[in-house]
């Protein structure tokens, strides 16, 4: 089977369906039901995808309209997903850890008619967000759902959009599919903004396109590439755009095979099982399998210890460019003791592991490098489909690099050392949010004609083209599974409790985030009056009683968070942010460098224990 011409294919649907014809019978979808993996054929996808997208036109759905998803990874969600294309609607992706007020915010803001939802359990966030909403009319769930909620929306099940003659629908979608241009909306991805609410994405279908064309060749060239054995393990939410293109419509476009792991509980075992040869990762994974390879290795011994070692030792030469005449013959040593034990826990078969969605601590990719598994760093943001740059094997894998950027990419570094990025690849603007769309994509005559996003990201090239991303221009925290949380939104929620003042958190390739609180004078004098205590707020500070009541102060604002925002540890600031200790702006804004680099110490003591 031949690469696909990405170039010439005029949107996502279409681009699926040509595959499911060239592929028919053979597997695309693998779930695992009652202990047993259980295949979809790519034909009956494809029959699928046709009759579900005639199903939505049949409950009153029309081209434009929007339609959530809240499911976790099955082949449903990807099913759902192609069929809402395949309709002429907007697939929008949310999160399965969406709070009642995020579910409200991207319905409000997305004008979505419908949601399409996998368990009761999700559902039931969902739903109380649909009954404070106007808009939404239709709820359907992948699996059945109480019947009471058909009082606040027409409830549809998964079986009823499969009614109807298959080769009929099949016909109607590809007419309507001929309609669907690459500059068209496929989907809009909400990312977390640094003004608080999420902002929505507009991906095209060209902008996934062109980066599921550039990744392509990278693995199409770099490894042998073969379709009928490549195997994707899905687990990276697929609400998420890295995983939305990276692990659902990359494979889709090389004709790959998508298994969809049981969870991250049971992610090592479900490796073992499927032996992917692509995996689409988070650094936060490769520190969990550092840590468990390291104890497995001590247990085996000396020898095991020594060899890894020397494994490393080498790594580091070739990262610096330094091997020596006898690294050769200790790779041959390597290849036949340590190295194939630890391949063995990825399944053996693996072409390479391609981290993105957070910086990678490059010695964590030197000690996987030194074990003899194909790591490549990429960056990129959703509004750049997401991926801008990848490492490639051609190009020399640096681990301090993000690698050379895509075919489809231009990028350019602004007179500030912004890394700034033109292409196909880049989003039209966010949905609704004209303001936001203008403050990131703008015209430099510095870089070149046309529009260019504005990253965020500092960086610069080395000599061989490959990009290097020295710091962070935007506020945002990305965590160390790679998701977004906008601190601002946490902080302005934290000061709206009277027992709090000013706060700030923190959480950058952490594991939770983590906050620095002021108290409120006022407040404090009065509970210091009511507990009978002296008031004197570094005092009040160090008692148990008082800290626990500015905890409960965060735990209610945590009851409104999801999962990955929520405030799991924190720490009294020894004084108010003020302009005086260079902590606040004229404008009254925190200066968070200044308040890392006087707290940092403390901050980091959050995550001990």
């Amino acid at each position: 089977m031949e690469l696909a011409d990405f170039d010439k294919a005029a949107n996502l649907v279409a681009l699926f369906l040509s595959r499911a014809d060239e592929l028919g019978g053979a597997p695309m979808l693998h779930v695992k039901r009652d202990g047993v993996w259980q295949p979809t054929s790519w034909s009956d996808a494809a029959r699928q995808v046709c009759l579900i997208a005639q199903g939505l036109r049949r409950i009153g759905l029309e081209p434009g309209d929007r339609v959530v998803i809240v499911s976790e990874n099955r082949p449903e969600w990807c099913l759902a997903d192609l069929a809402i294309m395949a309709a002429g609607c907007i697939s929008v992706p949310a999160y399965t850890t969406n709070t009642v007020r995020d579910h409200i915010h991207i319905l409000e803001n997305s004008g979505a008619r419908a949601a399409i939802v996998s368990t009761p359990k999700l559902a039931k966030n969902l739903a109380t967000a649909i009954d404070q909403t106007d808009l939404c009319r239709h709820l359907i769930g992948m699996e059945p759902l109480p019947a009471h909620y058909s009082a606040i929306a027409h409830l549809a099940d998964w079986a009823s959009l499969l009614e109807g003659d298959s080769a009929a629908a099949r016909a109607e979608v590809d007419t309507r599919v001929a309609g669907i241009g690459r500059e068209d909306l496929a989907c809009i991805i909400y990312t977390s903004g640094t003004g608080g609410l999420p902002r929505g994405v507009r991906q095209h279908h060209g902008m996934i396109l062109a980066n599921i064309d550039g990744a392509a060749r990278i693995i199409a060239e770099d490894f042998t590439w073969d379709a009928a054995e490549d195997r994707f393990l899905s687990f990276l939410p697929l609400s998420h755009a890295y995983e939305h293109t990276g692990g659902q419509f990359l494979p889709i476009g090389l004709g790959a095979q998508i298994w969809y792991a049981e969870g991250l509980d049971k992610l090592a075992g479900n490796i073992e099982e499927v032996r992917p040869t692509i995996m689409v990762v988070v650094p936060r994974l490769f520190e969990v399998l550092r840590a468990r390879i390291l104890k497995q290795i001590e247990k085996q011994g000396e020898t095991a210890r020594r060899l890894l070692d020397w494994a490393l030792a080498a790594a580091v030469r070739k990262e610096n460019g330094r091997r020596r005449l006898t690294d050769p013959l200790l790779d041959l040593v390597l290849d036949r003791t340590l190295r194939p034990k630890v391949q063995a826990r990825f399944g053996g078969r693996i072409k390479a592991l391609v981290s993105g969605g957070a910086p990678l601590n490059p010695e964590i990719g030197v000690f996987f490098d030194a074990l003899g598994l194909v790591l490549l760093q990429g960056y990129g943001q959703t509004e750049a489909g997401p991926v801008v740059s990848c490492n490639r094997l051609a190009a020399g894998v640096k681990m301090d690099t993000v690698g050379p950027p895509l075919r489809a990419a231009t990028v350019r570094i602004a007179a500030d050392g912004e890394i700034c990025v033109q292409g196909e690849l880049v989003m039209h603007g966010y949905w609704q949010n004209a303001a936001a769309s203008a403050d990131v994509l703008r015209h430099d005559p510095l870089l070149g004609p046309g529009i260019w996003l504005h990253t965020g990201d500092i960086g610069h090239f080395d000599q061989r083209g490959r990009i290097m991303i020295t710091d962070r221009k935007k506020d945002m925290i990305v965590n160390d599974k790679g998701d977004n949380v906008s601190p601002q939104r946490i902080e302005a929620m934290l000061t709206l409790q009277p027992e709090i003042a000013q706060a700030m958190v923190a959480g950058d390739q952490r594991p939770y985030v983590v906050g620095l609180i002021v108290p409120d004078a006022e407040w404090a004098l009065q509970w210091s009056r009511d507990n009978g205590e002296p008031f004197d707020l570094a005092r009040l500070q160090d008692l148990p009683a008082f800290r626990s009541a500015v905890r409960e102060a965060v735990d209610r604002v945590n009851a409104d968070l999801s999962v990955i925002e929520k405030v799991r540890q924190f720490a009294f600031a020894a004084e108010p942010f003020s302009i005086e200790n260079e902590e606040m702006t004229p404008s009254l804004k925190i200066r968070r460098h200044k308040i890392r680099a006087r707290y940092g110490e403390r901050l980091d003591g959050l995550y001990k224990g």
